[in-house]
């Protein structure tokens, strides 16, 4: 009954996780977002290390719109150890307004996750996204290197905002 009781506590941790959307409470998601201009790819430039992307280089994020007025979103990342590409398709839709860029994001059936852009150049070439705690973070940019300023930048944000920046990885794009 012991390992029962354990069994239901970690799983109702674990939905609660899987299912949260909303940016962590100290967090400010960008507003006046234009989805439009966001649309497109994107590079991964750094991100908290989760099991979902281990071990893959050269990521990108691919957005465009889906019929049903939400985002499909397209991962695809190189596997070094495997030495082949994975890539993953997802669904993505506004939590309020659309004019707020906070998303709920699924690549699994009915579990969403959130996805929340806490920082965006007004050229839309670089963000700063976060999911629903502090355990999720990515620096992005439409180019596949960032400059030295740029890349402060961000960090200084992610900083502020409480994130371990030292525990970013930096992902290979070369």
């Amino acid at each position: 009954m012991r390992i029962w009781s354990r069994l239901c506590v970690m799983m109702t941790a674990l939905l609660s996780v899987a299912c949260s959307v909303k940016p962590p409470p100290d967090v400010e998601v960008v507003n006046n977002f234009e989805v439009k201009r966001y649309l497109g790819i994107w590079y991964e430039i750094a991100r908290l290390d989760h099991r979902f992307e281990r071990g893959l280089d050269h990521v990108t994020a691919n957005y465009s719109t889906r019929d049903d007025g939400g985002i499909r979103v397209i991962n695809r990342g190189f596997n070094v150890k495997k030495q082949e590409w994975e890539q993953s398709e997802g669904k993505g839709y506004f939590i309020g307004s659309p004019a707020q860029a906070s998303l709920k994001v699924s690549f699994f059936g009915p579990f969403y996750g959130g996805y929340n852009v806490i920082e965006l150049d007004k050229e839309y070439r670089y963000a700063l996204v976060c999911g629903p705690n502090k355990d999720y973070l990515w620096i992005l940019s439409r180019t596949p290197t960032l400059d030295e300023g740029t890349r402060e930048k961000l960090l200084e944000t992610a900083r502020k905002y409480g994130f371990d920046t030292d525990k970013l990885i930096w992902v290979n794009q070369s």
